[in-house]
């Protein structure tokens, strides 16, 4: 029974950050799926959420008038929300600039795409440096989430919690928008078969620019909720993009059900040899990866793809 009592805190703790990586990867596989492009600027637009809610939460301008002082007198909780909601549009509309740079790389050879991408990482990455400098930042949060509570004798943290929670809420929702609009049932045949979407007429750069923008935007949304856990400086992003690119191998590219396993399954190998074997923990990751990609060589639920030909 202590042993249960010991092991559900990591249990927690790694759903939790498997959820978020799964949110991550949702981004991340959307836009491969549907452009059959490897973002790796994905992680970039990560970290820019953060620091994009961060200036939302807590601009600093109290000295600059009625307007100024007011929104500061706000509480934190709803400054908070305001983040939460305008901090991913923002990464969205840097997700369609992105997009439309890209475009001059579609028909070309995958590496074009690829290494664009990289530089635009690069890029992002340096502008973080310039705007807010090189030391780590800190994301304010509500107290309503903050802090820890005491629970059948253990200590959990109450942030956790709430992350695991708004991980799960925001994977339904984006399910349900794949899987009950008709935006979705677009972006879903888009996938599957980019010619015959423009074949009946739909706009494909469009479809395109939207998904582009889309996955940018979750991945903000991840940023602004991981952050807090991990710490919010430059080079966040990276720590961002390796799980969500090893996500979608293992769990199949394409796959919205691997995605989310994938996630959820590197969120635990990663939770539970942190707590039991520190030094083990980022290696885990990738000997899952291994021991998935031995008995299935597409991942989960991967199928071909036209990254494979």
């Amino acid at each position: 029974m202590d042993f249960l009592n010991n092991l559900l805190p990591h249990l927690l703790n790694g759903l939790a950050l498997g959820l978020l990586f799964a949110l991550i990867a949702l981004g991340f596989t959307l836009i491969v799926s549907v452009m059959e492009i490897i973002n790796l600027a994905h992680g970039s637009l990560f970290a820019l959420g953060a620091y994009v809610a961060m200036v939302i939460i807590n601009p600093g301008f109290t000295d600059s008038g009625a307007l100024g002082s007011y929104y500061m007198s706000l509480p934190l909780g709803l400054r908070y929300v305001i983040a939460l909601v305008f901090a991913p549009i923002v990464i969205a509309i840097v997700g369609f600039g992105l997009e439309i740079i890209l475009r001059r790389t579609y028909g070309k050879k995958k590496e074009y795409g690829l290494l664009l991408t990289f530089g635009a990482a690069l890029v992002l990455e340096e502008i973080i440096r310039l705007i807010w400098g090189p030391a780590e930042q800190f994301l304010p949060t509500p107290d309503a989430i903050s802090g820890a509570f005491i629970a059948h004798g253990m200590i959990y943290s109450t942030y956790r919690v709430y992350a695991m929670c708004f991980g799960i809420f925001a994977i339904i929702m984006v399910w349900l928008f794949l899987e009950k609009t008709p935006y979705g049932a677009i972006i879903k045949a888009g996938a599957h078969d980019s010619e015959m979407v423009r074949a009946l007429g739909i706009n494909l750069p469009r479809l395109q620019m939207l998904v582009f923008g889309f996955g940018a935007a979750l991945a903000g949304i991840a940023g602004i909720i991981l952050t807090p856990i991990w710490g919010l400086r430059p080079h966040v992003g990276i720590d961002a993009t390796i799980p969500a690119f090893l996500i979608i191998v293992l769990g199949g590219i394409g796959s919205f059900k691997g995605a989310v396993t994938g996630g959820i399954l590197v969120g635990l190998a990663v939770g539970l040899t942190g707590a039991y074997a520190s030094d083990w923990s980022l290696l885990s990751m990738y000997l899952l990866l291994i021991a998935v990609l031995t008995f299935r060589s597409r991942g989960l639920f991967g199928k071909k793809t036209a990254l494979e030909a």
